[in-house]
């Protein structure tokens, strides 16, 4: 990853959308679809996608205890609901 800190700019469409600047996309291995971390920080919005590079990049890092669920395991179980609450919020839609 580029340790250099680097600044563009973007734009919100009226919707709350942004495009994020194709520099960045390579640098983050974002790719359509991606989703990401938005949090909250005392100097603004943070996002942090999450992508397989990064979740490959982090393997190791997530010491478990022993008979805890993988990270791998975690992750299946979130996008498991992820998708669940996407059908739920779909089928409102088409009701």
């Amino acid at each position: 990853m580029n340790t250099t800190t680097k600044a563009d700019s973007i734009r919100f469409t009226t919707r709350g959308q942004i495009v994020i600047p194709l520099w960045l996309r390579k640098e983050f291995h974002i790719e359509d679809g991606t989703r990401a971390i938005v949090t909250s920080t005392p100097e603004g919005i943070l996002m942090k996608p999450v992508t397989q590079w990064a979740i490959e990049r982090a393997h190791g890092l997530l010491k478990r205890k022993p008979g805890e669920k993988s990270f791998a395991q975690e992750w299946a179980e979130h996008k498991k609901q992820e998708r669940e609450l996407e059908e739920r919020k779909n089928a409102r839609h088409s009701a």
